[in-house]
């Protein structure tokens, strides 16, 4: 079981931030909360850190605990926790990603969302 992090990251107009894996990558192409996994000593909030600062370019501030959903992939499972998170600087570069959008809950059914993503826009949506 591999435990990742992800990003519930929501702007003045109530959209919120996904990121589209890129090509060469795990899911390419599929869109997705940002996040990582978790590294080992570390606590799920120093790693979403981390890796917003290692993909994003983004100094964030991890907030409250939104949920989480395990999810069984071909030949791997993960433990997605997800943490309402608040973007406090930084000019976004990507690493990971090749797109950002910024989009309601509403429009999260137009994006072919990771699998184990899905489960959080409920969760975001109440």
């Amino acid at each position: 079981m591999i435990n990742v992090t992800a990003a519930i990251i929501k702007d003045e107009n109530n959209r919120f931030l996904i990121a589209r894996r890129r090509p060469g990558k795990s899911l390419a192409g599929f869109w997705e909360f940002p996040g990582g996994k978790i590294e080992k000593g570390e606590t799920p909030e120093e790693s979403l850190a981390r890796e917003l600062k290692e993909e994003m370019n983004l100094v964030v501030k991890v907030k409250g605990f939104v949920g989480e959903n395990v999810h069984h992939y071909e030949g791997f499972s993960i433990t997605l926790m997800a943490y309402e998170t608040k973007i406090i600087e930084g000019d976004m570069r990507l690493t990971d990603h090749d797109r950002v959008q910024w989009v309601t809950v509403e429009e999260m059914g137009s994006y072919r969302l990771a699998p184990a993503d899905v489960p959080l826009v409920a969760k975001i949506n109440r």
